[in-house]
């Protein structure tokens, strides 16, 4: 067993805890195919502690993430940060290549101990945590992969050390093509500041709810600030931040050992009321509803 489960009712939370030739190093690979029959319990909703990506090359279905659902296709890359909620439910024969790392993995091995949130598909954003590989770059990612599975499997000298670079490869090739689109309709200065801003409500929604608050610790007016989240995103900063505060709210809703008045505490509601119109207006039903929905298996 590779995983320690700790069950907290409705959801379990996934650890790193046993995992082969690179425990030490919080490191799990595997082809994807040998890894679902050994964790068919897997695709209930369930939360990990640590960085997950999946490379499908064969099978369909579906896969949610964070309450959003897509369809499973060979050449697509799904990224995940620790905390969020994902399920899958897959048709037929599913293959590909998942790897699992700590939050620490990367920290020894570089001076940026913050590196991985300058990728985009590392800031918990959905939209940006799924992508369909370009044609042309298939072939050298999916190499990548075999060469991880190569070392993984008959480890060599420095052999963690060489994942991570193979690793970086991959992140660095994917984050390009996303870049370079970003690029293209963007000022390099406003997609830096928009990052800044996305890391800094992942860190406080709980307790800064308005844009000022953000525009002030990004040294800019809470107009520059709307002006390009509207821009780049399409929807203003004030929104960027309830989606977030939503979200919080739904992944501790599917916890069955909290209840409403503690979930409002937690993120800060003065009260149980103020938490449950909230959640109604932007989430289109009740907190309790929300629960039963998603409790039907």
């Amino acid at each position: 067993m590779y995983f320690c489960i700790e069950m907290k009712n409705a959801i379990p939370v996934y650890d790193i805890c046993k995992l082969s030739d690179f425990q030490q190093d919080d490191m799990l690979i595997s082809r994807f195919g040998v890894y679902l029959q050994k964790h068919k319990d897997l695709h209930f909703p369930h939360k990990h502690t640590f960085y997950h990506l999946v490379l499908f090359t064969k099978g369909g279905g579906t896969h949610t993430i964070d309450f959003k659902k897509f369809k499973v296709a060979p050449c697509q890359i799904y990224f995940m940060i620790p905390g969020q909620v994902h399920s899958w439910d897959f048709e037929g024969e599913v293959d590909g290549y998942v790897i699992h790392f700590s939050e620490d993995f990367f920290r020894s091995f570089l001076l940026a101990n913050d590196y991985l949130v300058h990728f985009p598909f590392f800031s918990g954003d959905i939209e940006d945590a799924v992508i369909n590989i370009e044609r042309g770059l298939q072939p050298k990612i999916k190499a990548l992969f075999e060469d991880i599975i190569t070392e993984s499997e008959s480890p060599g000298r420095m052999a963690a050390d060489m994942i991570r670079v193979l690793l970086l490869q991959i992140f660095i090739l994917l984050a390009r093509t996303k870049y370079d689109q970003v690029k293209e309709q963007h000022s390099t200065y406003n997609f830096t500041l928009l990052k800044n801003f996305r890391h800094l409500v992942e860190k406080n929604f709980a307790a800064l709810r308005l844009p000022k608050d953000y525009a002030q610790l990004l040294y800019i007016t809470p107009n520059h600030l709307n002006a390009i989240c509207n821009d780049v995103l399409g929807v203003p900063a004030g929104e960027i931040i309830r989606n977030r505060v939503l979200l919080e709210a739904k992944r501790l809703l599917i916890n069955h050992d909290l209840n409403i008045s503690e979930i409002a505490y937690r993120l800060n509601f003065n009260d149980n009321s103020y938490f449950t119109r909230f959640f109604k207006k932007y989430a289109g039903l009740l907190p309790e509803e929300f629960r039963k929905n998603n409790f039907k298996k």
